[in-house]
């Protein structure tokens, strides 16, 4: 016969209570906005200023819900990110090393948005978005300043931007 069903037991407990620590519960708020680049180091059609109607996907987790049975309002969500992507709404995003660079900035203003030494690709604006997002977070959990409460236990797990209708990137620290 197969093992000791006392082994058995054990092994499925132990299974049954991973799974049960494990258990978690997400949210993901999309926002969408118009949003222009140019990628310096590319060889090329994506070298020359290029527009994509991006999608954001910020993904929140929390292991247990608020008392509004929430992992956190979708509106705290926007409160803590709009002003930030708004930056992103009909700019473009530049390399700073770019040989252009001065003169976009020069020409367009604020609407030149100025990423360091690196070309502003989905994976680039991925990280960006997310280290904005943590910070402002965990800013909120500590102080307020939004409408909405937010708890300490609430996580960002991750931010997906989306290029285009079949193609994102993805960043987290997890």
């Amino acid at each position: 016969m197969g093992g000791c069903p006392a082994k058995v037991h054990a092994r499925l407990v132990k299974v049954c209570v991973e799974w049960y620590d494990a258990r978690m519960y997400r949210i993901c708020k999309k926002i969408e906005l118009e949003s222009g680049h140019l990628l310096s180091k590319h060889p090329g059609n994506c070298q020359f200023p290029h527009g994509h109607t991006r999608s954001v996907e910020l993904v929140y987790a929390a292991d247990t819900l608020d008392e509004n049975d929430m992992v956190v309002d979708f509106k705290a969500v926007r409160e803590m990110m709009d002003d930030f992507l708004e930056q992103f709404d009909h700019a473009l995003c530049m390399n700073t090393d770019d040989s252009h660079y001065a003169e976009f900035r020069a020409a367009y203003g604020e609407r030149i948005i100025p990423f360091e030494h690196s070309d502003p690709t989905s994976e680039v604006m991925a990280e960006t978005v997310y280290r904005h997002a943590k910070k402002v977070l965990e800013e909120a959990a500590v102080r307020g300043g939004i409408s909405r409460p937010v708890r300490d236990c609430v996580k960002l797990e991750r931010v997906r931007v989306w290029e285009t209708s079949s193609s994102w990137a993805e960043y987290s620290e997890s």
